[in-house]
């Protein structure tokens, strides 16, 4: 019953975000600082993450090739197929989960447990809107990142292939075009926008109704990491029966 209880609050939190909204010169405001704070300062650790998993792809491609009769060309294509299809939206919407989501909650619950939330409220600011509707607009921007990571991701598969002698430039190349599917890119970005919208909104749910001290907000940051992740690999299998199957 509880976790009925908390899918249905969290419901009603989004319906309540959208209601009395703030201002748009204030909004504008918290908008590019959260554009800032979540996307733009996560493009570091998922820049060096996708391009790191796109080689370890292309290397065990390569090593897992043994008989002769196997075009080498396979390595560039099982890269794309994996970068595309998977280590890019949903591989790195799990580490941003850990990442943005955890700041997401410890910043909301922070100012739970400092009673600024309540502050808010009673200036008449509908509080919800304030601190999550920026967050959900910021998180809208997310599929750029996620075509960086593409990219990154089969370059560092080229890289790994081609300076690890495990196939020439044209083999790869020639794997990456063969068979192209381009709805499989459209596949995973609708992915990618479904799990920004989970990244932003369940965090922020943690944290807002999060209740007791400082101790409990480090407790609801590891708690909004975890039902991130299992939702957004329930999410992703989903999507995938429905965009796919």
């Amino acid at each position: 019953m509880n976790y009925l209880a908390s899918i249905g609050s969290y419901f009603i939190m989004i319906i309540e975000v959208f209601k009395k909204p703030t201002k748009w010169s204030v909004m504008r405001t918290l908008i590019l600082k959260e554009i800032d704070e979540l996307v733009y300062g996560s493009m570091g650790i998922i820049i060096f993450i996708s391009f790191f998993i796109g080689g370890v792809v292309a290397i065990q491609t390569a090593l897992n090739i043994t008989n002769p009769l196997i075009p080498r060309n396979l390595i560039g294509f099982a890269t794309r197929q994996s970068v595309i299809l998977e280590f890019a939206p949903t591989f790195t919407s799990i580490i941003m989960a850990g990442k943005v989501g955890s700041y997401i909650t410890s910043s909301i619950g922070t100012m739970r447990v400092t009673e600024q939330i309540d502050a808010l409220e009673i200036m008449g600011v509908n509080s919800l809107n304030y601190l999550v509707f920026p967050k959900i607009i910021a998180m809208l921007f997310y599929p750029f990142v996620i075509a960086i990571a593409m990219y990154v991701g089969i370059f560092g598969g080229w890289t790994a292939g081609v300076f690890g002698g495990f196939s020439s430039s044209a083999d790869f190349v020639e794997g990456l075009q063969l068979d192209f599917i381009p709805f499989h890119v459209t596949y995973s970005f609708v992915k990618s926008i479904v799990f920004a919208l989970l990244i932003a909104t369940i965090p922020s749910f943690h944290g807002y109704y999060m209740k007791g001290g400082a101790l409990e907000v480090g407790k609801a940051s590891t708690t909004s990491f975890v039902w991130t992740s299992v939702v957004i690999i329930i999410v992703n299998y989903i999507l995938t029966q429905l965009l796919l199957g």
